[in-house]
């Protein structure tokens, strides 16, 4: 059974907690973005690790290694998007149909064993990507196609809850 597409703009979550996961974007500043993903890293393994992990809770919902999958991107894509970010004057970012990505690359039937490793390589990536962000560069700006307006730092934020949510979601 194909997943319903999540169509929600979460960029409200720059402005207050998420009420599910409980993370707070305002609390999260740079130098602290990099050790969290690290952070992160250890917990997306044991998730991988354990039997289920490439099993649906139910039809409608993503298997956990789906999710691992679906962070795994999230970390490339967004360490594109800082890159660019720090290289051009307000880019717009290519847009990214995350539930199309899950459908072409088959998120569904990837082994947990050989995504861990992926994950990992992708989270170190982008972990390096925001430690290396110049003190200066901070507030450079970029924007989604829908015209969605960030910072780096309301980037780091956005994308640090993604990953945070995820885990929840898995209750990793």
């Amino acid at each position: 059974m194909q997943i319903e597409p999540d169509t929600k703009d979460w960029t409200w979550v720059l402005e207050q907690p998420c009420p599910e996961c409980g993370f707070v974007a305002a609390d999260v500043v740079p130098d602290d973005v990099a050790g969290r993903v690290r952070e992160t890293l250890p917990r997306w393994r044991a998730v991988l690790e354990r039997g289920d992990a490439g099993e649906r809770p139910d039809p409608g919902t993503w298997s956990s290694a789906e999710y691992a999958c679906h962070v795994r991107d999230v970390f490339t894509v967004f360490a594109g998007r800082v890159a660019l970010m720090l290289e051009r004057d307000d880019p717009t970012f290519d847009n990214w149909d995350q539930d199309a990505t899950a459908l072409d690359d088959d998120y569904a039937s990837q082994a947990p064993s050989e995504i861990a490793p992926q994950l990992d390589v992708a989270g170190r990536l982008v972990a390096w990507t925001f430690e290396a962000v110049p003190a200066d560069a901070w507030a450079r700006t970029g924007r989604r196609s829908n015209g969605s307006a960030f910072t780096v730092v309301t980037l780091a934020q956005y994308f640090l809850h993604d990953v945070v949510h995820h885990l929840h979601d898995v209750r990793g």
